[in-house]
């Protein structure tokens, strides 16, 4: 959990200190007060984007001096920070115990997961989405995920910019950097669909609630080095032509279907889609603890408003016990249903 947090400059906060308690952390406030700020600087303590993918410089605060800084301490007196400098608006700086860090090995230290307005769309928008989705869900299992990933895009830009300027391009170089595909795009499939089969047997083991069950499966590419390096070897010219790779992992979706319906998410009300997604990260929350022995932050944008009574008190007796967990809201009452036994703080004012 977090102990300590510290913002900088962030967003619409010159300087914010909280020291929340483990369990529910509790931020209410009006509209445009800075809740969801607060949680997505949370969410720059794990590596990638954060919450709302935003880039690093519509993270300073306007009127500041052009960079910001979020600092945590978490269990085990382990200090964290990211941010940047005005000097370098789109350069991250990660610093673990006061020493210089890769963004990945954030990964190791803290698992931070979440739930958004903006994903209420995620079984109708693009496969891209539900790829993103299900990659933070695999790292929270498998920290080196990121890594690969991150080599697997370098090696993918690499290539198509190689088979699209060069007529005839240096095929020991093409070769080289589908070898680099071709290893890492072996590791995530292999990680996506390890952290969908334990996911998938984990929902399939749930028992019928006041939410929606889910079934997720993994469609596309699949296959290990050797297969993906023959593809990428007979698909060049088509790759050229098309400007990009067709084939990988890159091309894979995240498939979730309502099980007491037997219907795809996609084709479900607005409000089933959201109580699968929650579903869906609620059962990798309990998954996480159970793997990692190290519970997951979570970070729930104004799910409480959305829900009627009955299903609040349910949700709230689901998370009680389960790790510290973030929830915004503009009022108090939202939360009666939680207790006293939770940090409140109201932001802004």
């Amino acid at each position: 959990m977090l102990a300590r947090l510290v913002l900088t400059d962030f967003r619409n906060h010159a300087a914010l200190t909280l020291a929340p308690g483990p369990g529910f952390v509790v931020l209410t406030g009006e509209n445009g007060a800075g809740k969801t700020n607060v949680l997505e600087a949370v969410s720059l303590l794990a590596p990638g984007r954060g919450l709302r993918r935003a880039s690093l410089s519509e993270m300073a605060r306007q009127s500041g001096p052009g960079g910001f800084g979020v600092a945590a301490t978490i269990a085990g007196d382990i200090a964290i920070a990211t941010g940047t400098q005005a000097s370098a608006p789109e350069r991250r700086i990660v610093r673990i115990n006061g020493a210089a860090a890769a963004a990945t090995a954030l990964a190791e230290r803290l698992t931070v997961l979440w739930l958004t307005p903006a994903m209420d769309r995620l079984f109708v928008e693009g496969a891209g989405e539900r790829r993103r989705f299900l990659d933070r869900l695999t790292l929270a299992l498998a920290p080196a995920h990121a890594i690969h990933a991150n080599r697997y895009e370098a090696a993918m830009r690499a290539r198509n910019r190689l088979l699209a300027d060069e007529a005839t391009p240096d095929p020991e170089w093409l070769g080289a950097l589908e070898a680099q595909l071709a290893e890492h795009g072996a590791a995530i499939d292999a990680a996506r669909r390890e952290t969908v089969t334990l996911l998938a047997d984990r929902l399939d083991a749930a028992q019928d609630g006041p939410f929606a069950r889910a079934r997720v499966a993994l469609e596309g590419w699949s296959g290990d080095a050797s297969t993906l390096a023959a593809e990428l070897r007979a698909g060049r010219g088509r790759d050229a032509a098309a400007s990009r790779t067709l084939v990988g992992p890159h091309r894979g979706d995240l498939a979730v279907t309502h099980c007491g319906k037997g219907q795809p998410a996609a084709l479900c009300s607005t409000g089933e889609q959201k109580a699968l997604l929650l579903g869906i990260v609620l059962a990798h929350a309990d998954l996480v603890a159970e793997r990692t022995g190290r519970a997951p932050v979570l970070l729930l944008d104004e799910v409480a408003a959305h829900l009627d009574p009955l299903r609040r008190a349910a949700l709230f007796e689901r998370l009680a016990g389960k790790g510290q967990v973030w929830m915004t809201g503009t009022e108090l009452a939202l939360f009666d249903a939680i207790g006293e036994d939770a940090t409140r703080i109201v932001i802004g004012g």
